[in-house]
């Protein structure tokens, strides 16, 4: 029996304004504040890391010791900002030493800035060595190198030139990323963020990677009056097997069920559920609306109402998740 049982869907949505993610320590992981992100059509998350949009290739220059570094657009803090270009930007060549890597990059208030390395005898590849590139400002995007290999006076040339997408270059959309809009640790719920396809390299002050920020909304919940019959998507098993000589070979596979629940509705018209079908939202399952332990799903809301003429407006609600449903007991 489940007489204290209710299902509760996500009936609206609170704004998070942009604001950093925290590096969970690997570099790929990144946490907010919140437990849970909405998936709700004009409430998603909005993921923006600083790093180049569009423009800012570097040239020579025209003058020694210089390059054209043109027009650009990258995201600083979340926000799209454009910085503008410069034909004739100084990189200053090494004064002891023929070798030396300069950073070209945009400083947090949108303008073009050189960090220049060590000098040395010969070129390195690890940051912050003698030889290697340099450390840039926690907030600054990197958009390419100047390698130089002499002291002389002369016009830069292309080769000198670096402009690698995650080595010498910053870009927002590179690595790519999963939104974790909901996790569980140990029974409890965990922090809602996005983990990157690959490590996020370690090149700023303080061996800190670029500063990733998020949009977001969490979602509140309401209880829907009338239902019946909970069924959360969840993952099934099967096997299949070949018969082969001497032998049975056997394989598994898993498939992904849709979850459902019957809501009883006042018109089946103008019930707030009816205005959320097709919506991407979180649902909850409480088997005793009394205690703190739940069942966690979100999905796409699909609906297919009966009117029949001895009986009450219902309806047959299917939950398309794409994973499962998880349980959070602490």
């Amino acid at each position: 029996m489940s007489d204290n049982a209710a299902v509760y869907r996500e009936a609206s949505q609170d704004q998070v304004a942009m604001v950093a993610l925290t590096d969970d320590g690997d570099h790929t992981k990144f946490n907010s504040a919140d437990d849970l992100w909405s998936g709700r059509a004009g409430y998603a998350p909005n993921v923006k890391s600083n790093g180049v949009a569009t423009g800012g290739m570097i040239t020579p220059g025209v003058v020694n010791d210089t390059v054209s570094v043109a027009a650009m657009t990258c995201y600083l803090a979340g926000n799209l900002t454009t910085v503008a270009a410069n034909a004739a930007l100084a990189v200053v060549r090494p004064e002891t030493s023929d070798y030396q890597i300069l950073s070209i990059t945009v400083t947090n208030a949108g303008e073009l800035a050189v960090v220049e390395g060590s000098e040395h005898t010969a070129f390195s590849d690890i940051r912050d060595a003698a030889g290697g590139p340099p450390l840039i400002p926690v907030d600054s995007i990197e958009i390419g190198w100047v390698k130089y290999s002499a002291q002389t006076a002369a016009l830069v040339l292309a080769s000198e030139i670096k402009q690698v997408i995650g080595t010498s270059k910053e870009t927002y959309n590179y690595p790519g990323w999963t939104e974790r809009r909901m996790a569980v640790e140990n029974g409890a719920l965990d922090y809602a963020g996005v983990d990157f396809d690959s490590v996020l390299p370690t090149i700023h002050v303080g061996g800190v990677t670029k500063a990733v920020f998020a949009e977001y909304y969490t979602p509140e919940f309401a209880i829907i009056p009338e239902t019946s019959d909970f069924k959360p998507p969840e993952t099934t098993h099967s096997t299949s097997s070949k018969q082969i000589y001497g032998k049975t070979k056997g394989s598994a596979s898993s498939t992904l069920g849709q979850g459902s629940f019957t809501a009883y509705l006042e018109d089946g018209i103008s019930d707030s559920l009816i205005t959320q079908k097709n919506e991407n939202l979180f649902f909850k399952f409480k088997q005793n609306k009394l205690n703190s332990s739940f069942i966690l799903c979100q999905g796409k809301l699909g609906i297919s109402r009966e009117f029949p003429a001895d009986d009450g407006v219902s309806a047959s609600c299917t939950i398309s998740a794409e994973v499962a449903a998880v349980e959070v007991t602490a």
